[in-house]
């Protein structure tokens, strides 16, 4: 018998077709030398990075509209970055609302941030949200290259219980759905993250990840072999087990065909697989960008979704000089101190994305830069963290979409405009034309300018 189950676990290894293989690092492989010609179009990356227990918005939000607007405290550190980005006010994710649910405002915002529908209330197995906006763009533009995303987190969060008044913890560890019924795990590894990029070698050597691809290659042709002669000898059972591995075999042939297709080179910057997770949140944060920026860079993938921390989070920043819990802090009940400290993370995590902004800004690309041609929005779904408003949200459109947006400006929409028609209208930037995502009305104005 080939198979043991429907599934396999992360390690099990197949036998009994003349090889050994861990199917996970298989699926997970990079072939050597992603590229692309060289006069083609770059392609339009998407990205959505999550912070997470609202913002004190009075040092958000910019005092102007449109252009020359001033950059409030929090978002100082974009300083650089004013004409490569926009911000927006009056976006609402309404469905983050009660609407008869009671508390588990923290889980129905990571629920809503991307998916724009009000999640069914349990802390069982039968969870019910709806698909969100990268996994559509992933549908899509992720049939180019070699992975269709990745979803990335800070903290190590499970996906059973209840996390929030009766909210199943699916709802407040992830923004990222496959569909009404499945939450996409997030990675928080930079390790693994890195072996899902490049594969099981140690660096992003051109060299020894070519060298890799071609035994990863020979692994493939031997198990097909090996499999299509089985086939004839096995069972009803066997055969429909057999058939779902060999379909995830033709998946991992499809990555590699999309490299073997390019011409050209790019040429990566030198990185070492990581040992692990980094001790302080800043070089974990920092790490996990950088493999991001790679990720675009390669065109391994072109849509990422970046939780900075999970939806109720009770990290603390020492390095800045808060111990306190952010989420206690966040209900601070008007009291100064607590304002100030919670203003404090705020900017320190505005500065972490400034970092990512900053590496995508400095990284060339085509005819011009990874981020003259990335939409990469960042915000929450939560407001005011003390009175869990969901609408007026903290939100920034980060880069150019090759053309198609023009920074520099403040856009205040009409109160309670859904968030999803932002989503609907960047999705029409890649040629994804969804006819809704969860509440959205339709597309919204200005991105190229008034």
């Amino acid at each position: 018998m080939i198979l043991t189950g429907r599934s396999l676990p992360r390690r099990t290894l197949l036998r009994g077709l003349g090889a050994s293989m861990a199917l996970p690092l298989l699926e997970a492989m990079s072939p050597a030398r992603p590229a692309r010609k060289p006069n083609a179009k770059s392609p339009v990356r998407m990205g959505f990075v999550y912070v997470p227990n609202g913002i004190i918005m009075d040092r958000w939000t910019p005092a102007t509209e449109g252009a020359g607007y001033e950059l409030p405290p929090i978002m100082k550190p974009l300083e650089a970055y004013r004409e490569n980005m926009l911000v927006f006010s009056g976006l609402a994710q309404v469905n983050g609302r009660a609407l008869g649910d009671g508390p588990g405002d923290h889980a129905r915002a990571a629920a809503t941030f991307l998916t724009g529908v009000h999640p069914k209330k349990t802390e069982g197995a039968d969870i019910r949200n709806g698909i969100s906006v990268d996994q559509l763009a992933a549908r899509e533009i992720g049939k180019q290259t070699q992975l269709a995303s990745l979803e990335l987190g800070m903290e190590n969060v499970g996906m059973a219980g209840n996390c929030d008044s009766g909210y199943s913890c699916a709802y407040s560890n992830t923004i990222c759905w496959r569909s009404d019924t499945t939450p996409v795990p997030l990675e928080i590894n930079p390790r693994a993250v890195f072996e899902r990029l490049f594969g099981d070698g140690d660096t992003t050597d051109p060299a020894a990840r070519a060298t890799q691809a071609r035994q990863d290659r020979s692994i493939l042709d031997f198990v097909r072999a090996d499999a299509a002669r089985l086939q004839g000898d096995l069972g009803a059972s066997d055969k429909r087990k057999l058939d779902e591995y060999m379909q995830a075999i033709r998946d991992i042939e499809r990555r590699i065909q999309k490299i073997e297709e390019q011409s050209g080179d790019i040429e990566l910057p030198a990185m070492e697989r990581p040992g692990g997770i980094p001790v302080t949140f800043e070089e974990h944060c920092k790490l996990m960008f950088d493999l991001q920026v790679i990720a675009f860079q390669a065109d391994i993938t072109r849509v990422i979704s970046f939780m900075m921390g999970r939806e109720g989070s009770n990290r603390t920043y020492r390095s800045i000089g808060v111990p306190e819990a952010h989420h206690g802090l966040s209900h601070h009940m008007g009291n100064a101190e607590k304002i100030d400290k919670i203003a404090q993370i705020n900017t320190h995590l505005t500065r972490m994305f400034a970092y990512f902004v900053d590496k995508l800004k400095a990284t060339p690309d085509g005819d011009g830069t990874l981020l003259d041609h990335s939409m990469i929005v960042y915000g929450s779904s939560l407001s005011d963290g003390n009175q869990h408003l969901h609408h007026d949200l903290p939100l920034i459109l980060a880069g150019g979409g090759d053309g198609s947006i023009r920074g520099g400006r403040h856009l205040k929409y009409k109160s309670e405009t859904p968030l999803t028609n932002l989503f609907l209208t960047m999705l029409d930037k890649v040629g994804v034309q969804p006819e809704r995502i969860g509440d959205s009305t339709g597309k919204i104005e200005h991105l190229s300018g008034v």
